[in-house]
């Protein structure tokens, strides 16, 4: 027999098991029993602030997008472009643009990888398989 309990959650958290709730269709109370058993969702502190809301709006969406960002890839071009670069940055052969390329290229790899990282994180808190790549 449930037993009814009375909680004050830090705001923050209340609107992550809201947005979770919301995004998944799910009552706000499961998803909080959810959340009791499992833990909290993931969370983003830890990433550098410039991740911080592109991680944050991942609670607001439903699974369908979440798999969508999971199984997301690189373009063929970009990978191609950012290895040319980094050969060429070995050989010290880049121009001042090249550098400012390699590095906007570097950056974005990097926002891809927490992006789809943390998605999958997320789609295992919320009950998926996700197999490793």
């Amino acid at each position: 027999m449930p037993a009814p309990i009375t909680l004050q959650l830090p705001e923050r958290l209340y609107q992550r098991l809201v947005n979770t709730a919301q995004a998944t269709q799910r009552p706000l109370e499961e998803v909080i029993i959810h959340a009791l058993k499992v833990g909290s969702p993931p969370d983003w502190d830890d990433v550098p602030e410039e991740f911080q809301a592109n991680l944050a709006a991942l609670d607001r969406l439903d699974d369908a997008a979440l798999w969508a960002i999971a199984r997301s890839h690189r373009s063929s071009a970009e990978m191609t472009r950012y290895d040319e670069l980094l050969d060429r940055n070995q050989e010290g052969a880049l121009s001042d643009s090249e550098k400012l390329e390699l590095t906007e290229l570097r950056q974005a790899a990097d926002a891809f990888m927490l992006r789809k990282a943390h998605t999958v994180v997320l789609l295992r808190w919320r009950g998926h398989l996700v197999p490793h790549p």
